[in-house]
């Protein structure tokens, strides 16, 4: 494979102006970069920086990677270390469950699970009040500790983005009419919330691992 000549990467339309916002050692040495970088750390950083456009919280859980996967990989897993999922049945349609959100009262939640052995990662594909339109989707992976930390356990990462639909309700009329909330409301806890329930995994994981139970409890694995 022949690589791209330096200039190609550092110029755009094959002349001599940088391409902007490109910082590479060659064009950009130690000296210029170290401000750039110092001025991108700060002691305090706002909310919206942080968990304005991608909501990410990350955890160590002790806890076998494969288990975990296993367990996560399972919708009705929701049910058990979520703040607020609960009821889950199956629908008509394969893969997708039917739940309740009790932040939004009585609000019905919909969650098809797409889930990768190889790569362990763990997507929900959610939405509030419809099942046709799934646009609200968390992002999992599991990751072996062995290979990050050098321990035994595993590393979960989980980030939400910003969908536009969180700040307008596309499908007004599936909401229920006397619900004076929509899950976009919720973003800014959205940090906090899912930490909780991340911490919320961690203990009933290692609680598991640690007392001999399997982390997929039994009544999930023979129903």
């Amino acid at each position: 494979m022949t690589l791209p000549a330096l200039e190609d990467i550092t110029t755009h339309h094959g002349g001599t102006d940088p391409i902007p916002g490109l910082m590479r050692i060659e064009t950009s040495p130690r000296e210029k970069a170290t401000p750039v970088l110092m001025e991108m750390i700060h002691a305090v950083y706002p909310h919206d920086d942080v968990f304005g456009e991608y909501c990410t919280v990350n955890d160590f859980i002790d806890c076998p990677p494969d288990e975990l996967f296993d367990y996560l990989s399972d919708t009705r897993s929701l049910e058990e270390w979520t703040y607020s999922l609960r009821g889950f049945t199956p629908t008509d349609s394969d893969g997708l469950w039917l739940a309740y959100d009790r932040l939004g009262s009585e609000t019905e939640i919909y969650t098809r699970t797409v889930a990768n052995r190889e790569a362990r990662t763990v997507d929900y594909h959610c939405a509030w009040d419809q099942g046709r339109h799934l646009w609200m989707i968390y992002l999992m992976r599991v990751v072996d500790a062995q290979l990050v930390f050098n321990k035994p356990g595993s590393v979960v990462l989980w980030t939400n983005c910003h969908h536009p639909f969180y700040d307008d309700n596309p499908y007004p009329e599936t909401a229920p009419p006397e619900r004076p909330v929509w899950v976009g409301d919720f973003w800014e806890m959205f940090g906090a919330g899912h930490l909780l329930e991340l911490k919320n995994l961690k203990a009933i994981a290692e609680y598991r691992h640690h007392n001999g139970l399997p982390v997929t409890p039994d009544w999930m694995r023979t129903s």
